[in-house]
């Protein structure tokens, strides 16, 4: 199994920016890849990003491509995405999520970490 405990969320004006963490913890040896989704009021859950946990490739939403940026760091497990030119539509609340080798669908999430863009 994996834990997942985000934090960093917050209240930040548009055009500000935001550091979300994303610690992971126990049998990390079995993990593909950690995902960021999030979900806005009366909307569906979306993807955000990703990144492969062993090195590789990293792939973003449409709606989030050239302002966000994940990173990991695998010495202290943790998981960062980097939040810039934030929009009100950004506002939702952000989970991270671990996809295990040889599964197709993310089967552990965090608790969630609100992120509200408003002035």
């Amino acid at each position: 199994q994996v834990q997942l405990v985000e934090s960093g969320g917050d209240l930040v004006q548009p055009g500000g920016s935001l550091r979300l963490s994303c610690a992971a913890s126990g049998a990390m040896s079995t993990v593909f890849a950690i995902g960021w989704f999030r979900q806005a009021p009366g909307k569906n859950r979306e993807f955000v990003a990703d990144t492969r946990w062993n090195g590789g490739r990293s792939d973003y939403s449409d709606s989030v491509k050239g302002r966000f940026a994940i990173s990991r760091d695998n010495s202290d497990n943790t998981v960062t995405l980097q939040m810039n030119s934030l929009k009100p539509d950004d506002t939702a609340i952000y989970y991270c999520a671990a996809r295990l080798n040889g599964r197709g669908t993310y089967d552990y999430w965090g608790q969630g970490t609100q992120v509200t863009v408003a002035s």
